[in-house]
């Protein structure tokens, strides 16, 4: 009994060094680089401005450092965009685990870019190092969530997969504390900071290559029973996984062992038309609810509620620890509550947020303490993000696809997902600039309806398998093709109609 009990806590230690390991360069260059931009973000319009006035004599006007600025945070998403369409092919390929370890050569020389831009007096350096910094971060945070589904056990495979959402705000947050002007948030070594995003990345260059390759790939995607079982075993520890085993070719003959589907082939499928409805409301359209437009612009959004300028970088820690609190219960809930429950009550929450934000923001002039009701307020936001939607995004699109369509999803979801930041990116500000706290009713608007789509689209996937999740998705005919039989005089027979309609609502 004492030798199984030990046992387990082994494997338990070889689990959780997984997670850490595997985030190093996943999720968490996500979080440094959502974070790690705001800090210098004055030293680096002052370098653009500087540089262009050694090249051509002239200052840069005003609103010209400002796009540029604006295209420098925006690259990230598109080198992101980038990333996520090419990850699903590369993690097909040459499988999740290699593709990690590669992945972290571009953050490296990422870094070297930035680390030398100020040297070089180049700030197009810092424009393709956000590049490469999204391409490692599009890539990345796909196969990150896919790896870690597909390696924990059925029982524990949503909290292991919400810690790829954890480790977004712990590199937000470690992020936003190296940013402080007490450590590398200072004008002397600002491209140092730019540039710690290696640390990490070598960190899982050294360490990934000892954990094994994911057993489902290796085993419905390779048809290799053996280094699946070994794989298992070594994730799992030393015991009989025949049943695990089953599930996985139960999977694959399923599937009939074909070869991982294109995304048009995904989209062209009737049958997934709710996943991928599931897949828009989980990328695109949670990028609208303004969460990342707050941690991309947060400096500006804190002195516009009034927050004195040397509080704001230790308030914006606070939204980092705030959210990593939250992501915590939500992984202790998640396969308690669910995940519907979660997702729908956290988005409720942030709609009546916003809709609170919009009233204090305009108070704030009149009643000297409303600043400190607005940062209550988007303290509570970040919270009820936390809560639900942060975790749920993250585990859904790997747990809703089966395997073949799994890396196909994850491009669509890769692409949504960063094309949405990337529109934020380029818009918030002006928005900001031309709409003031009123851009916060199309956030609330948003969030309101994300929870409606929420509570009439989504199924709650905890405890079942892909093969059962599936299965359940064609039993409930959200989307029933229903044939139109014409009378003779061309029109269509009103039963027909009503069963269209029944069917469809």
């Amino acid at each position: 009994m004492g030798i199984k009990s030990y046992g387990a806590k082994y494997h338990l230690k070889v689990l959780l060094l997984l997670i850490i390991v595997s985030a190093m360069g996943g999720t968490l260059q996500h979080g440094l680089n959502m974070s790690l931009i705001n800090a210098p973000s004055v030293y680096i319009k002052n370098f653009i401005n500087e540089t262009w006035l050694e090249r051509h004599g002239t200052a840069m006007e005003e609103h010209a450092v400002k796009a540029t600025w604006s295209v420098i945070v925006s690259m990230y998403s598109v080198g992101a965009v980038f990333g996520a369409l090419i990850g699903g092919h590369f993690s097909v390929k040459y499988g999740r685990r290699n593709c990690l370890i590669f992945n972290n050569i571009l953050a490296i020389v990422a870094a070297f870019l930035v680390g030398f831009s100020r040297i070089a007096r180049s700030f197009e350096m810092i424009l393709v190092a956000r590049f490469l910094y999204g391409v490692n971060s599009g890539n990345g945070m796909n196969i990150h969530c896919m790896y870690l589904m597909e390696c924990s056990p059925k029982k524990l495979r949503g909290v292991v997969t919400i810690t790829t959402a954890i480790f977004i705000s712990v590199g937000k947050c470690l992020g936003q504390i190296m940013g402080l002007r007490e450590l590398l948030g200072n004008e002397s070594v600002w491209p140092l900071l730019m540039a710690f995003n290696a640390i990490p990345a070598f960190i899982q260059l050294l360490t990934l290559p000892w954990f094994p390759e994911s057993p489902r790939y290796l085993l419905i995607d390779k048809g290799n029973r053996a280094l699946s079982m070994n794989a298992l075993q070594r994730l799992w520890g030393k015991r009989d996984f025949s049943q695990e085993l089953e599930e996985m070719q139960a999977e694959r003959t399923a599937i009939k062992g074909e070869r991982a589907r294109s995304v048009w082939e995904l989209c062209t499928d009737p049958s997934v038309r709710s996943q991928l409805l599931i897949n828009l409301m989980m990328s695109f359209l949670i990028q609208l609810s303004g969460i990342n437009g707050i941690y991309s612009y947060a400096f500006e959004i804190f002195q516009a509620a009034g927050i004195p300028d040397e509080t704001i970088p230790h308030v914006s820690i606070g939204t980092g620890l705030i959210e990593m609190f939250a992501l915590l219960i939500c992984a202790f809930l998640v396969d308690r509550a669910g995940r519907k429950t979660l997702f729908c009550g956290g988005l409720g929450l942030m709609s009546l947020w916003t809709a609170l934000l919009i009233v204090t923001y305009s108070l704030q002039h009149l009643v000297s303490w409303m600043p400190y009701c607005s940062l209550v307020i988007i303290f509570a936001y970040v919270f009820s993000y936390g809560l639900g939607p942060a975790g749920v995004t993250i585990i859904l699109p790997s747990e809703i696809f089966l395997q073949s369509d799994r890396p196909a999803g994850y491009v669509i979801n890769g692409f949504l997902n960063w094309f949405g930041l990337f529109l934020i990116a380029m818009v918030f500000s002006f928005m900001v600039e031309g709409l003031g706290y009123l851009c916060f009713l199309i956030f609330c608007t948003v969030c309101l309806l994300l929870t409606i789509l929420g509570y009439f689209v989504l199924l709650e996937t905890k405890g079942k398998t892909p093969l059962e999740i599936s299965e359940e998705f064609k039993n409930r005919k959200l989307w029933k093709n229903s044939p139109l039989q014409a009378t003779p005089n061309g029109t269509i027979p009103q039963n027909t109609v009503e069963i269209i309609m029944s069917t469809a609502f």
